[in-house]
């Protein structure tokens, strides 16, 4: 006899401070929206749907209200590799939980450890009560990998993971593994003051480990801070083009790919 695996959930677990903290920048309209189509994906099983079935769902009619849905579809859900079909990782792994924690117990139901009987005497189903997923891979297995290989740490951890989703979603170079991400960030934060390391969010928003990879002229940014700490200039960081200095209680900056290398006022 087959053992028949449950599948179907009523309630769906809803972490509300994360969950408030993700949307806070959404209008009523939008959140809505991303309300509607999370409720929709956990009825069909947190199985893909198309972008089609999204529009039909919100009920759109035009334009504007098919970008709405656009946005909340690029921000919360990760694009499939036919370029068409979303899903929302959260709502998969919840689902998966589920699923796996049902099975699991009806299992062990089968074998009498924990058999419960109606007044007929046939086997109830269980009925669901959501518990919070472990949170030894609420982030998920790669980037919770990537943060501990960190030297250091700065921001919040729910930012970084959102800007680190987008990057999987990306299909990014294959070559670029965790370990060499990790390698690239610390190397370029080793000799930077704590105070000025940017948010991991933000470094990963802005691409910046491509700079360590693409930057050919890495060299002359070099001899630039040799020349500046030999005027009595102390470096601070760099940001984006400009590398930061500071003397006499006042910040500097200086344009790293400006041939004149004009020192400017921070």
């Amino acid at each position: 006899m087959s053992e028949k695996v449950v599948t179907k959930f009523h309630a769906m677990q809803l972490f509300t401070d994360t969950f408030i903290a993700e949307t806070v920048h959404l209008t009523n309209n939008q959140l809505g929206i991303y309300t509607r189509l999370l409720n929709f994906h956990w009825t069909k099983n947190a199985k893909a749907f198309s972008t089609e079935d999204a529009y039909t769902i919100c009920q759109c009619k035009d334009d504007e209200c098919k970008d709405v849905v656009d946005k909340i579809l690029r921000e919360f859900f990760i694009i499939g590799e036919d370029k068409n079909t979303w899903t929302n990782k959260r709502v998969v792994e919840e689902h998966q939980y589920l699923t796996d924690k049902y099975a699991k117990r009806s299992r062990a139901g089968k074998l009498g450890a924990i058999a419960k009987h109606s007044a007929n005497g046939k086997t109830m189903a269980p009925i669901p009560n959501p518990n919070p997923k472990p949170n030894k891979y609420i982030y998920g297995e790669s980037f919770e990998r990537l943060w501990d290989k960190l030297d250091i740490r700065r921001g919040a951890k729910f930012n970084a993971h959102k800007e680190f989703v987008k990057i999987e979603s990306e299909r990014w170079d294959k070559e670029l593994t965790i370990d060499k991400l990790a390698e690239i960030y610390n190397k370029q934060m080793k000799d930077v003051d704590v105070k000025f390391v940017p948010h991991f969010s933000t470094w990963l928003h802005q691409r910046r480990w491509e700079i360590d990879e693409k930057d050919e002229r890495k060299s002359d940014s070099a001899t630039i801070i040799d020349k500046m700490t030999r005027l009595g200039f102390v470096f601070t960081h760099s940001e984006d083009n400009f590398n930061y200095f500071k003397k006499d209680n006042k910040q500097y900056k200086i344009d790293r790919y400006d041939k004149e290398h004009m020192i400017l006022d921070a």
